[in-house]
């Protein structure tokens, strides 16, 4: 009697730990199962009230002036890039865009709410002080006067450029590039001769590369506004000479240093800027396929024509390359209105 008793307890103490175990494994699966939904209505929740791009790395382009009906060369650029990179998400910041897509109705409003048909483009507000929050470039938004900067447009797209790649990371391209191939994410940069390394188009993987804190820094240490460029492309060479510890980048160009990549300057810069109105004369197809070969985007250099404010011209390359990468700018805006830039 005595091992049949002991068998018949050995047994129900084995029945009782598995029914144990199975209670709390069910339980554990439920309550698992519950925050997953729990989290994944909260990301849902978070992308829809605050769009910004915080998890997935895209390419950034930025308005930062106050107009919500963009100039042509704006328009092609985000849609180039958009048609080239289909895989990305475009970031498009605007100063002047409520963020509140409704507000630009048709037909009072046509360029809005084209860019905003086309399935990868993001439309974001611009918000300087949100953006500089937590950066070094904070105090001196803070403390800079707008009205007394000879430059003020292009030092604050130099100051947003820099603190959108630290927080976001991806690829920022200025809105005179026409893109014409998909661009890989990389830490890149492109010198646009090879004493000047650009900032017209950059790309850093990841958030937070230390070279872009450096570069902020650098950007309020050595802030003079009045020079042309010193916030910009000055800003870049020195924080790269620094990085790669040398006072001359022309042997890394093509190369890589310190995990940054000089990409060749016919990636975004095939045609010099003293050369600019190039782009406004007809050109050979074969000529095209050969200056351009090796190019991701062609910066066009609007800020070179805010003079001369030349029109497209039928026949000019310029004509082509809106034919080519943004067609539905070319319908909607050239063809119906002979508009300038």
């Amino acid at each position: 009697m005595i091992p049949i008793r002991k068998t018949f307890s050995l047994v129900f103490i084995i029945g009782a730990s598995v029914l144990l175990y199975v209670t709390w494994h069910m339980e554990t699966q439920q309550h698992f199962q519950k925050n997953m939904v729990e989290m994944s209505q909260v990301e849902e929740e978070a992308t829809m009230d605050d769009p910004r791009p915080l998890l997935n790395p895209g390419i950034m382009l930025v308005e930062i002036t106050d107009n919500a009906e963009l100039k042509p060369l704006v328009m092609c650029s985000v849609e180039s890039t958009a048609r080239q990179n289909p895989d990305k998400p475009i970031y498009f910041f605007m100063k002047g865009f409520s963020g509140n897509l409704s507000q630009y109705p048709e037909p009072e409003y046509r360029l809005i709410p084209l860019l905003s048909s086309m399935k990868n483009v993001v439309l974001l507000p611009l918000n300087a002080t949100e953006l500089f929050e937590d950066t070094s470039l904070k105090f001196w938004h803070q403390k800079v006067n707008p009205e007394k900067e000879k430059y003020w447009t292009h030092v604050f797209a130099d100051g947003c450029r820099l603190a959108m790649l630290w927080k976001y990371g991806g690829i920022y391209l200025d809105t005179d590039i026409i893109s014409m191939r998909p661009i890989p994410f990389a830490n890149f940069t492109c010198p646009q001769h090879f004493k000047t390394v650009s900032n017209g188009a950059i790309g850093f993987s990841h958030r937070h590369h230390p070279v872009l804190w450096n570069c902020m820094e650098d950007f309020v240490a050595n802030y003079i506004g009045h020079i042309w460029g010193q916030q910009g492309p000055q800003l870049l060479t020195r924080v790269l000479k620094r990085w790669c510890q040398t006072n001359n980048l022309a042997p890394f160009i093509g190369k890589e240093c310190n995990g940054i990549s000089l990409w060749i300057t016919n990636r975004f810069y095939p045609i010099p800027h003293p050369a600019w109105k190039r782009y406004y004369t007809p050109w050979k197809k074969k000529d095209i396929e050969r200056t351009f070969s090796a190019t991701y985007g062609a910066h066009v250099w609007n800020y070179m024509n805010r003079n001369d404010k030349k029109e497209i011209v039928t026949g000019s390359l310029i004509e082509h390359f809106f034919q080519l990468y943004c067609p539905s700018t070319y319908r909607n805006v050239i063809q119906l209105n002979h508009s300038t830039w």
